[in-house]
């Protein structure tokens, strides 16, 4: 078992940044990849970034030059650094972690992007 908490979410202008971080606790010796997924009101949860055990990342193409995934293996965290951001961009953040193909989630943390 994996668990997630993250932190960092709130409320910004448009054009700002926001840094949040997830601390992951229990069986992290398994986690083979950490992302970083989001929920707007009304759409589909979807991916924002990803990263793999040996550094290789994915991201969604809305996020290309802006959002970065970064993580401490030693301290079992991943941030997310967002940078120039859209209102568009005001959704739940959700921690992820993979375990062989299990998905485990954080609460979320809400970020909003006022315009």
């Amino acid at each position: 078992q994996v668990q997630l908490v993250e932190s960092g979410g709130g409320l910004v202008q448009a054009g700002g940044s926001l840094r949040l971080s997830c601390a992951a606790s229990g069986s992290t010796f398994s986690i083979n990849a950490f992302g970083w997924h989001r929920q707007a009101p009304g759409k589909q949860r979807e991916l924002v970034r990803t990263i793999d055990n040996g550094g290789h990342t994915n991201y969604a193409d809305f996020v290309k030059g802006r959002f970065t995934i970064s993580r401490d293996t030693a301290k079992n965290t991943v941030n997310l650094q967002m940078s120039s951001l859209k209102p568009e961009d005001t959704a739940v953040y959700y921690c992820t972690a993979v375990v062989r193909s299990r998905y485990y989630w954080g609460q979320g943390t809400q970020v909003t992007v006022s315009s």
